[in-house]
């Protein structure tokens, strides 16, 4: 029983390898007490199934102890003696203690995977929770496959660590106790030659520890390598495939493979050196006691059946401390993964909810009227040299429609990372409805506002269910009609499943225009008193860009209304233009009034002019559009 615990926790670690890469950065190490204080009040809603699992840990030596001790009895008391009328009582008692086992060893087995599966599926969600309340900027920073790897592989590893390690380690303490015990209660001669072996193992045991924790936290930074490398790699397999570069970067992933190959190997050494060197050990032991043995048998100091349990109780007491050892190795390559995971956990977000939270005027839970104001913002990215933007100000009023425009670094888009809390300004403020958004609760500004982002961000799900995102308590009826509304019923009910049609990883299955105006419908839905445009029609051609001016202008209508665009084409009817130059604003004005005030916003616009010839003339055909 207590035996397959062991190799269950043994198991969990090994196929448990995590992933980094070459450029992925090594994790700062942890001792056993720094990885238990993180990881230890996790097993809190399950005390009562953990002491259950405890007792079965306890029951399952002393049961070990007493099956072996019939063979002493059958063997002084039945065999030799050959009082064979004593054969059924020992019989009954040997079956009795193997039923004990059995229905322990299924309820340990059975309690045990629960309460390991239950740990790794809530640490799992908690960190999955943590990641996504961290600040944009550290998805930035780090690559994502290696925060991948670290929430799938590394996460198994702390279990074996944590509960699996708990509970093994003091399997192994009750056995070693109680064999130990049995072993002085039959000769204390032959328990003090026996004892001779146990101090080596420890000593190779620490000695091999120290340097497989060393060589596993190189695997698991070489693992994560390689599924960096792969997800970077397969996620713009497109451009790979244009630039005909799969050559490149097949050579790239077989390097990550190979350096994850040669600490695999490093670490491999060391635990296959490890046991024959324990074996080893236990021959040279065994063997000293049984010599030790036959003298005392031959002096009457031993019986038969007491030296053949004594040397089964010696075989079964290595068996533990071998493990012990073996276990020991096991929970310092994984606390290589326990490192990784506190890496994650101790990451504190960029933007973090108010302290002392404040409501809208209009109360809790109410819906924000759309004033927007910047006052005197000035932002500079983390360890960026350069401020993105200085000193900008401006106000959109309820209903009304801004767009802020300038050539590509303006720091057009840091606006609506700003307005939606991805970042805090590093002076200066931004409220809505008077509010300064650092006092507001995230949900509540996001609530508040409805986000056409530049990257038109998809999922692999359904047309309906990437609509519904926006609003999921939302009906039927409005479903459909945010789509029409957004010029994309048509083209879904046109689809072989209609709103029930897959769209692909990343929307591939369909074109900019159709994600495009599929991300128009979800903000439709959300119906947010606030709307962010962030460079609407960003990779579109003039006929696709021309088709959701349309839905956009319906989307805009009765709400305060912030568009970000390079395109000054696109933009003209807007009630005010900020124009920005160089992170600060230029000139604030209408279309016609910056043409006749600004030489920058004139320039600007002349080479859209020159660049969108045939879009400007549709926009002409359409000056409802406008």
């Amino acid at each position: 029983m207590t035996k397959r615990r062991g190799e269950r926790a043994g198991g969990r670690s090994s196929a448990a390898q995590a992933t980094p890469k070459e450029s992925v950065a090594a994790t700062p190490p942890a001792g056993i007490r720094v990885i238990f204080r993180w990881f230890w009040p996790a097993t809190r809603p399950y005390r009562g199934r953990l002491f259950a699992s405890l007792l079965l840990v306890a029951v399952g030596p002393v049961l070990d102890t007493a099956q072996v001790w019939m063979f002493k009895l059958l063997i002084d008391d039945v065999l030799i003696p050959r009082n064979f009328h004593a054969f059924p009582a020992i019989a009954a008692g040997y079956i009795g203690i193997g039923l004990a086992q059995g229905l322990g060893s299924f309820s340990d087995e059975l309690l045990s995977a629960w309460l390991g599966e239950r740990f790794v599926l809530d640490l799992r969600t908690r960190l999955f929770d943590h990641l996504h309340r961290l600040s944009v900027d550290f998805f930035d920073r780090r690559q994502l496959g290696d925060t991948l790897s670290r929430l799938t592989g590394d996460i198994d590893s702390i279990e074996a660590l944590v509960l699996s390690g708990v509970t093994s380690t003091l399997s192994y303490g009750f056995e070693i106790v109680l064999f130990t015990g049995a072993l002085f209660y039959l000769n204390w001669h032959l328990a003090l030659a026996a004892m001779i072996a146990a101090p080596a193992f420890l000593v190779i045991a620490r000695y091999f520890s120290a340097r497989i924790k060393k060589a596993s936290r190189e695997q698991r930074r070489r693992s994560g390598s390689v599924t960096a490398a792969a997800e970077e790699t397969l996620a713009n397999v497109a451009l790979v495939q244009a630039y005909d570069r799969h050559a490149a970067e097949t050579e790239r992933f077989h390097r990550e493979n190979l350096g994850r190959f040669t600490a695999e190997m490093a670490a491999t050494r060391l635990r296959a050196l490890y046991r024959p060197l324990t074996d080893l050990l236990e021959t040279l032991a065994v063997v000293l006691v049984l010599a030790v043995g036959v003298w005392a048998l031959s002096h009457n100091q031993i019986t038969v059946g007491g030296l053949v349990v004594f040397v089964t109780y010696l075989t079964r007491l290595y068996s533990p401390i071998r493990g012990a050892g073996r276990l020991s190795n096991t929970l310092y390559a994984a606390s290589a993964s326990a490192e990784r995971i506190i890496d994650l956990l101790s990451q504190q977000p960029d933007v973090r909810e108010p302290a002392k939270p404040r409501n809208l005027p209009g109360g809790a839970g109410s819906r924000a009227q759309g004033w927007v104001n910047f006052d005197a913002v000035t932002f500079a990215y983390p360890g960026a040299a350069r401020l993105a933007l200085k000193k900008i100000t401006f106000a959109v009023a309820p209903g009304q429609t801004v767009a802020v425009v300038g050539a590509s670094g303006a720091g057009k888009s840091t606006v609506s990372k700003l307005l939606l809390r991805f970042y805090d300004p590093s002076a200066g403020r931004i409220s809505l409805d008077g509010c300064n958004l650092r006092d507001l609760p995230l949900a509540t500004l996001r609530r508040n506002v409805s986000a056409v982002l530049q990257e038109t961000l998809v999922f692999d799900g359904t047309i309906r269910d990437n609509i519904l995102w926006g609003n999921p308590a939302a009906t039927e009826a409005e479903l459909v009609a945010a789509a029409a509304a957004a010029d994309a019923h048509d083209f879904i009910s046109a689809m072989p499943d209609g709103y029930d049609t897959r769209i692909g990883q990343r929307g591939r299955l369909l074109s900019g225009g159709q994600r495009q105006r599929l991300a128009l419908a979800r903000a439709m839905i959300r119906d947010a008193p606030v709307l962010l445009l962030d460079e609407p029609t960003t990779g579109l051609d003039a006929g696709s860009a021309d088709r959701i001016l349309a839905p956009m202008r319906r989307l805009m209508t009765g709400r305060t209304t912030l568009v970000i665009s390079h395109n000054l084409l696109t933009v003209t009817d807007a009630d005010q233009i900020v124009f920005l130059a160089d992170g600060q604003v230029s000139e604030v004005g209408t279309h016609h009034e910056l043409l006749a005030t600004s030489p920058g916003y004139a320039q600007l616009y002349s080479l859209h002019q020159q660049r969108d010839k045939p879009a400007e003339a549709d926009l002409q055909l359409q000056p409802e559009l406008i």
